[in-house]
């Protein structure tokens, strides 16, 4: 392991520990939506990237960057639990807030009890104890993404940039979160996200009414 992966190893276990706690309970409705950057964003944190993004009752809008995993696989950030030997997971980078922290994306039968919901059985996972929960067992989820860092919006702020064109929207999905080629996500929603605008203003036009 190099000398950048075992500064990050560390960095990442350290914000573990001391990680805040996320959502005091499950939240039950699911309110997940795929932020889709579109050519005016210019800033490298966010251009040609697709988020996964939800907004709990506590707090503005937040969330994960899907499709920009990094070189480094989960159990070798995090050596010290047994349970993630063998397993391939790789850390991707989830957004420019609290690189250091990390932040899980599970599909669930039984989630944490602090969990986000986004999706029918798709959660979020900030709350450090649930998090530890995952690591030690980490079959427990039929599906795991683990991001370092997130995306958070101040009041307003994202629908400013939506409004100004910087984002499309669309509903988010399972098959697309769990996606294997990273490298396709933000083409194929960008594709999607034109033919739905276009369906749009051809159903809005005067001569289809």
């Amino acid at each position: 392991m190099g000398i950048f992966a075992s500064c990050f190893r560390k960095i990442v276990f350290a914000a573990l520990v001391a990680l805040p706690g996320g959502a005091p309970a499950a939240e039950g409705a699911a309110n997940g939506i795929f932020l889709i950057a579109t050519n005016e964003i210019r800033d490298p944190n966010f251009r040609e990237t697709v988020v996964l993004v939800t907004h709990p009752r506590s707090s503005g809008p937040f969330g994960v960057i899907i499709n920009r995993p990094l070189d480094h696989r989960l159990a070798e950030v995090l050596p010290q639990y047994e349970a993630l030997k063998g397993r391939r997971d790789i850390v991707h980078y989830g957004g420019p807030v609290a690189r250091e922290g990390l932040v899980f994306v599970v599909r669930s039968d039984e989630p944490p009890a602090r969990a986000i919901r986004i999706l029918n059985d798709i959660y979020i996972i900030t709350d450090r104890r649930d998090i530890d929960g995952v690591l030690k067992k980490p079959n427990s989820a039929k599906a795991l993404r683990v991001y370092a860092g997130h995306a958070g919006w101040a009041p307003g702020q994202l629908q400013h940039e939506i409004t100004r064109g910087s984002w499309h929207v669309l509903p988010a999905d399972a098959e697309t979160v769990f996606a294997q080629d990273a490298a396709s996500i933000w083409p194929e929603l960008s594709r999607r996200a034109a033919l739905r605008r276009t369906h749009n203003t051809v159903s809005s036009s005067p001569a289809t009414n």
